[in-house]
């Protein structure tokens, strides 16, 4: 989905130009504990994508899938994972995965951008460099009681860390995504 598709669904998304699907809140209490769980392991139903170019995303995609419970089995641009051959690029990819969950309107999770005083346990931050290019995914496991870079601790795999306080990364544009809810099938 190019940027221009992507702004449309967005702006009928919030005209309520789309039929609502039925929906159901998502189990941040899951997603941490799954996260705690694995931040520093893996779990043996993925594959590890470390050596394949990083496992954030993909330990990130785990973490929501907990939280959610429903995946999107739409080919190419859905978000799901079968096996290491059957997965949407947005399991995995953090560009797919952002335009996957912020442009979302079938089954699974709904993402919006917001500032960062609006996350809350169970979101995600994506870091970038200075020209725009993201290439990490964290999972906020605690925020404080106002987010900022400075009480936020994540939780993420590539470089695996748990309870890393987000202040300790040096990327020049993070994107803030809090989970709205989840869209049910």
């Amino acid at each position: 989905m190019d940027e221009a598709q992507h702004r449309i669904i967005k702006d009928r998304k919030s005209k309520g130009g789309f039929f609502s699907m039925p929906q159901k809140s998502y189990d941040r209490p899951a997603a941490l504990a799954y996260a705690r769980k694995w931040a520093l392991g893996r779990n043996p139903a993925f594959l590890d994508f470390e050596n394949l170019g990083g496992d954030c995303t993909n330990f990130i995609s785990q973490c929501v899938y907990a939280g959610s419970g429903v995946m999107n089995f739409t080919p190419t641009f859905g978000w799901y994972y079968r096996s290491p051959s059957s997965r949407a690029p947005a399991w995995t990819g953090v560009d797919f995965f952002y335009n996957f969950m912020t442009g979302n309107n079938g089954p699974g999770p709904v993402m919006e951008e917001v500032p960062i005083f609006r996350l809350l346990p169970g979101d995600v931050i994506q870091l970038g460099t200075q020209e725009g290019q993201f290439y990490h995914s964290l999972l906020v496991i605690r925020t404080g009681p106002i987010p900022t870079r400075d009480s936020i601790l994540i939780a993420t795999h590539t470089y695996d860390a748990y309870l890393r306080p987000l202040n300790t990364y040096d990327a020049p544009r993070m994107r803030f995504l809090h989970v709205k809810h989840v869209n049910l099938p």
